[in-house]
């Protein structure tokens, strides 16, 4: 069955999207579609002298007609021949823009194409997490109960798990979708109308005489619930039903509103669904109430809604139906089971007493009663019996076997024949028994009668008893309209088709399994298991979806061998094609030095192959380069050798093919004579004498320091030392500092060597100004402390006002219990009196005034009715005229029936006449 929504060329599958050709107004061309439409002067836009399908207008053809003089053909020549490409051109064009706009619809709203994305896992985490959320903080993150739920959600993302079983296409997120109350099956909008329009058809044209005038149901196509005729889905919703059309979200789940779903819960309790709109089920309730168990003994506990029946395992206690035995069974819900005990209990009559199950005290024996009855004469012959036997059946006035004489005889006597015809109707139910009134059944019925036959195509001359059926087959067409009926003698309701349908259903795989019928199949129950490479991950698609899903990601690892020298591979996930290259490393053994190959596996890389044929010019396509798997030999040797520079600062490794002496390209640093600065060459050979026996000394080859004195001062000290270059130390410095206090207002002065050789506390008070600190607290007071470092104590103890929640009672606290939230004033009793009051005035105001507003309307109504009075007696007066029967009208009442007693008279005539 090809969809509906398959046949418009550019459908985006929502009812607001078509893409349809709009009428072009002004000069230019707008289309209506997913991808929005062109303006008006855009590029393609027809031009003012062309209309949007190519002829010239009017006003063009004016034109050119003033252009060109009367009698030349070459200017007709040369419009028509410019009329003719544009037209080409514009479509042209327009088939490109419609390629276009279906590459980006394809490429926006493919559900496949977000499959690849790396991002899109965490991405859908993220929603589903945000769906779940409501629900989750109500069971403490518990989420056991939304398994079933989670795997509609988590179909509703994957690409080929939301599949239309009417035309075994994949759900797009911007295609309107119905789904099923009862199944929750998904279907295309379109499908599912065509689908409840041809059950209805199909159903009423078979069986309902007044054809299309019933209200005949429909059923789902998956799980067969019937719909009514008002419930065929027109409107595309949401899965909560709230929103109409609801728009498409990359960020909700598809299809979905991202509201609260609200449905309520089944079984109903009261409460509402708490997740976010979603597919699938609603999960059970997640509230918690208080109940008590099945007996009512225990005490009442919490515990969830969906599971607030409960038993407390003790015995049940209640009274069974016997009236003598309690019920010994654990606390259970419903009625008691019958009494499981065995007791002496007499029968009905009370003649025999047998031992039985104490829930059916009641019983009957096999004996008959035998008693004997009022008359004397005979017994009773009922079978344990409850009460008293009753009169004799022989007793009072009996008929004779024609009933049509009564003998009043005693009951010792049986009733003799009255001798009158006994004119029963045989069992043929046309004739009747022409013997003396006898006992017994009558005989068969042996007239000689022309009898049709049950098709009424034929007649023969027979008996009455036999019935007559002919050998003629029937050839109407059952109601598979597809094959003949073919039953002898068929009366006309012809049987259903008993011929199994055998069509290929729209799965391409199976055939219709159901016997021959109308219209079309239902869709293919079998589902398909579509497997990665080692088969261990699947996804359960309908069957026909299987070539085109694509295969799920499988998170086992792959098991291929290795194609390279090493013994195992790589581990990366299961695949389909060749596995990737190999990346381990070589450790090959090389020649020249005896190290490993540390290099990346290179048995197996791509070389692009080279002395291809060359195209011999611009009319020749290149051809693709063409790789080729090949090994190739082991890089140079990287293992580092130890190796020491030339100045001797250091011994770096250097690579093993490139080892021999080198310089580090440093700063020599040998400490010069001066013993305050370094060599400052690159790194160079030193000659080492016997007063340069120290690697740090410098040797001949160093410079020679010409420099002042570069001590480090002292931390904190930045004034330079006033001696030239010297060894030892460098006396105090003694310049005045200008610093700033901790509260950054003011300047103080002091020695640089009292800065630089005192510690944290005393740095600390050097730098106080003896001064209230002007910090403000984060509760808006100043801080009470001296001029101190880093943040201020939290220990505010300035008094504020605190008010009860309704601004009446105040009370003054410290500042800092109120922001501990230690002291809260809480409302009195007056408090509460004063707000009831206020809330009984608001009341009684409301209710004066709604009973003032309903006496305002009785009064109206009362004025109109009056009103509408008087105007209804005038109208009367004029309308009434008499009005003369006929005769038929006066005496028709009597001749119906008098025609009735002459009927009846007549047909008792003929009756007697045939007798």
């Amino acid at each position: 069955m090809e969809a509906s929504w398959r046949q418009v060329a550019g459908g985006r599958g929502r009812a607001r999207g078509r893409a349809t050709a709009a009428p072009s107004s002004g000069n230019g061309v707008h289309l209506r579609g997913a991808g929005g439409g062109r303006e008006k002067g855009s590029v393609g836009a027809a031009g003012p002298g062309l209309s949007p399908g190519g002829a010239s207008t009017p006003a063009a053809a004016g034109s050119s007609a003033r252009r060109s003089p009367a009698g030349s053909e070459a200017p007709q020549t040369s419009v028509a021949g410019e009329l003719m490409s544009q037209k080409k051109f514009e479509e042209i064009k327009k088939a490109n823009q419609a390629a276009a706009q279906k590459i980006v619809e394809e490429h926006f709203n493919s559900s496949s194409e977000e499959e690849g994305d790396e991002d899109f896992e965490g991405k859908r985490g993220k929603i589903v997490a945000n769906t779940f959320i409501t629900y989750t903080t109500q069971t403490d993150g518990d989420v056991r109960e939304l398994e079933r739920t989670k795997q509609y959600v988590n179909e509703a993302f994957q690409a080929g798990a939301m599949t239309c079983l009417i035309c075994i296409a994949s759900v797009k997120r911007n295609q309107a979708v119905w789904s099923c109350s009862g199944c929750f099956c998904i279907f295309h909008m379109p499908c599912i109308q065509k689908w409840a329009k041809d059950s209805q058809f199909l159903i009423s044209s078979l069986t309902d005489d007044d054809f299309g005038k019933r209200d005949y149901p429909w059923p789902c196509p998956k799980c067969r619930f019937e719909y009514k005729r008002s419930d065929t889905p027109s409107r595309y919703y949401c899965y909560c039903g709230k929103v109409e059309d609801p728009p498409l979200d990359p960020w909700l789940v598809p299809h979905s509103c991202g509201q609260v779903c609200e449905r309520d819960f089944k079984p109903s309790c009261g409460h509402k669904c708490l997740l976010l709109c979603h597919p699938g089920p609603c999960p059970p309730c997640p509230k918690m109430v208080t109940t008590t168990c099945y007996c009512k003994k225990a005490k009442p506990i919490p515990r969830r809604c969906s599971a607030k029946e409960w038993s407390c395992q003790l015995p049940c206690g209640r009274k069974l139906l016997c009236g003598q035995h309690k019920c010994e069974n654990p606390c259970h819900a419903g009625s008691c089971p019958p009494c499981p005990r065995v007791s002496r209990q007499k029968c009905v009559c009370g003649k025999r007493i047998a031992e039985r199950s104490c829930a059916s005290p009641l019983w009957h024996c096999d004996q008959v009663c035998g008693k004997t009855l009022p008359c004397g004469n005979h017994t009773c012959e009922q079978v344990c019996h409850v009460g008293a036997c009753g009169d004799c059946p022989r007793s009072g006035k009996r008929f004779c076997p024609c009933q049509k004489s009564k003998f009043s005889l005693p009951c010792t006597e049986d009733v003799p024949t009255c001798g009158d015809s006994c004119d029963k109707v045989l069992e043929c139910g046309i004739h009747r028994c022409s013997q003396r009134c006898h006992r017994g059944p009558c005989e068969t019925c042996r007239q000689e009668v022309e009898k049709h036959c049950r098709c009424g195509k034929h007649t023969k001359r027979m008996p009455c008893h036999k019935p007559y059926l002919c050998e003629t087959k029937c050839v109407k067409m059952r109601d598979c309209q597809k094959h003949q009926c073919r039953r002898k003698c068929c009366p006309g309701n012809c049987p259903p088709c008993d011929q199994n349908c055998g069509r290929t259903l729209g799965c391409r795989n199976h055939k219709c399994p159901s016997v021959c019928h109308r219209g079309s199949c239902y869709p293919c129950p079998e589902t398909v298991d579509v497997k990665c490479n080692c088969g261990n991950t699947k996804v359960t698609v309908p069957c026909g979806r299987e070539r085109t899903t694509r295969p799920p990601r499988c998170k086992e690892q792959c098991s291929r061998p290795p194609t390279c020298h090493h013994t195992s591979q790589e581990k990366h996930r299961c695949h389909f094609g060749s596995c990737p290259p190999c990346h381990q490393p070589c450790q090959k053994v090389l020649e020249k030095c005896g190290h490993l190959c540390p290099a990346p596996c290179h048995d197996q890389a791509l070389i692009k192959q080279t002395g291809r044929h060359q195209p011999t010019g611009p009319w020749e396509q290149p051809s693709e380069p063409a790789f080729i798997q090949t090994a190739l030999p082991c890089p140079p040797c990287q293992v580092p050798i130890p190796m020491e520079c030339l100045g001797k600062h250091e011994v770096s490794p250097l690579p093993c093919h490139a080892l021999g002496p080198y310089s580090c390209k440093r700063v020599c640093g040998r400490t010069l004579n001066c013993q305050n600065h370094t060599c400052m060459k690159e790194c160079h050979k030193v000659t080492e004498t016997d007063s340069c026996t120290d690697k740090k000394q410098a040797g001949p080859e160093c410079l020679h320091c010409e420099e002042g004195c570069s001590k480090s001062r002292p931390s904190g000290c930045p004034h330079p030392c006033v001696l030239p270059c010297h060894p030892g130390e460098c006396p105090p410095c003694v310049q005045m500092l200008r610093i700033k206090c901790h509260c950054k207002i003011t300047s103080l002065y002091v020695e640089c060597r009292k800065i630089t050789i005192a510690d944290v506390n005393e740095k600390n008070l050097l730098s106080c100004c003896k001064n209230q600190c002007p910090k403000e607290l984060p509760c808006g007071h100043r801080c009470k402390e001296m001029c101190h470092p880093g943040e201020c104590p939290f220990n505010c103890n300035q008094k504020v006002k605190l008010r009860c929640p309704c601004k009446r009672i105040k009370k003054e606290v410290q500042c800092n219990k109120v922001r501990e939230n230690q002291i809260s004033i809480e409302c009195d009793t007056t408090c509460k009196e004063m707000k009831q009051k206020a809330s009984e005035l608001k009341e009684a105001e409301a209710k004066a005034a709604l009973e003032e507003e309903k006496r305002r309307q009785q009064a109206e109504l009362e004025a109109f009715e009056n009103r509408l009075k008087g105007r209804r007696k005038k109208n009367r007066k004029r309308d009434e005229v008499a009005v003369e029967l006929t005769l038929w009208q006066k005496y028709k009442c009597y001749l119906f029936p008098l025609c009735a007693v002459v009927v009846v008279a007549f047909a008792w005539y003929i009756a007697r006449a045939v007798d």
